[in-house]
């Protein structure tokens, strides 16, 4: 393990801690995850469980929580809405500091007020509908995220297509919680430059051929598709697209990088471009040891899904450097969240530097800056620009 990583806490916090196993019979100090490890979400949920169990692996041999080690209340929402909220509810009942939880927004949304009501911390770290963490309002909110909201990626990606002459764009969004918000976000960032979509198409998951939607937003002279769904449906539009010889880019936000695009679509994925906060290159040293660990720990050379991961292993660090800065040791609800709040110190993190990552006023840790384009490019996801590249040797702080 990189000696950076195994001896953080002692390097920073002013105890006495040990750059060791933490100590044997220790009460452990419980965190629970919650997300869809089974079921048609998975591609993104384990590299999300698998992130958060790297960060525990290291923390704990660096000595854990002032010698307790910490521990993983792992609970399977299957990315079903009513199968989180019971999770939810269950997961409370196990003693838990705060939770890091969910990768679909509609069941993100369902499950929001048991955490707000129990006055019980939740880190989001994949789930980016925007209305997460506009529920409550910022100050009384217990909800915050460490994943890029819908609201920052459709301006970033609508300034990009600008850039490139694609002002004619034709919106395809699934009639989930969350295609509705990421169209929303979409039609507002276009408006913010006076444009509106040629044309709008909205249908429902699992659906299998859109070609009648395509031709009518070929028709309306649409030369940019901007799509907003998590699963197949992506990669139905992409050969769709192909199959009617439509020659326009597919743009969108993060799940376009997901394996259900990428290998469903096959050559029809080529060039498509999306918003990253991480891209599973060796950029710079950081990266490099957070995927150099991955891949020994889980025994792959590739993972499924990289933002997930990233994401899911800085918000274990970012909670354990919350609570580390508790000094009368008193683990509430209410204080983890004043914690969060007030971190006093900078977590040079995998996908950003974090220096005050949140704060009363504000529960979402990423902004625009930290963001990139990513583009398909045979079959595996690369920076779309190579400024970004050059640019993302330097980890960005938030603005």
């Amino acid at each position: 393990m990189n000696r950076r990583w195994s001896c953080w806490m002692g390097l920073w916090v002013g105890v006495a801690l040990s750059c060791g196993v933490a100590a044997q019979g220790a009460k452990p100090l419980r965190i629970g995850l919650i997300g869809p490890f089974t079921g048609p979400s998975a591609d993104f949920g384990l590299p999300m469980l698998n992130g958060a169990k790297l960060a525990v692996d290291e923390i704990n041999a660096a000595g854990g929580y002032l010698g307790r080690p910490l521990e993983l209340v792992i609970k399977d929402d299957t990315a079903n809405a009513d199968v989180g909220l019971q999770q939810s509810q269950e997961v409370l009942k196990e003693g838990v500091v705060g939770t890091i939880g969910f990768c679909n927004t509609g069941v993100a949304m369902k499950s929001l007020e048991t955490f707000q009501t129990a006055k019980a911390p939740l880190i989001v770290p994949c789930a980016t509908g925007t209305p997460i963490t506009a529920k409550y309002p910022a100050p009384e909110s217990y909800i915050f995220r460490t994943s890029a909201r819908d609201g920052i990626q459709a301006p970033f990606v609508v300034d990009d297509i600008v850039s490139r002459g694609w002002t004619k764009v034709a919106i395809f969004a699934d009639k989930t919680p969350y295609g509705e918000g990421g169209m929303n976000d979409v039609v507002r960032a276009l408006a913010a430059k006076n444009l509106q979509p040629v044309f709008v198409a909205r249908f429902d998951l699992g659906v299998k051929d859109l070609q009648t939607e395509l031709k009518a937003a070929q028709a309306a002279g649409a030369n940019v598709v901007f799509s907003y769904t998590v699963g197949p449906e992506n990669a139905v539009i992409a050969k769709g697209r192909q199959a009617l010889k439509w020659a326009v880019p597919q743009v969108g936000a993060w799940p376009l990088s997901f394996p259900f695009f990428i290998d469903g679509a096959k050559e029809a994925a080529e060039g498509a471009l999306m918003a990253q906060t991480f891209i599973a290159e060796p950029s710079n040293e950081r990266r490099i040891s957070f995927l150099t660990a991955y891949a020994r720990k889980f025994n792959t050379k590739k993972i499924t899904v990289p933002m997930a991961a990233a994401q899911a292993y800085d918000t274990v660090y970012l909670l354990t450097y919350a609570i580390l800065s508790i000094r009368d040791g008193n683990l509430s609800g209410p204080s983890v969240k004043a914690a969060l709040e007030t971190m006093p110190r900078v977590y040079y993190g995998v996908t950003a530097t974090h220096e005050h990552p949140f704060s009363k006023d504000d529960k979402d840790a990423i902004t625009s800056n930290m963001l990139v384009m990513g583009m398909v490019k045979n079959g595996l996801v690369t920076f779309a620009y190579p400024e970004d590249r050059t640019r993302n040797l330097f980890v960005q702080r938030k603005r």
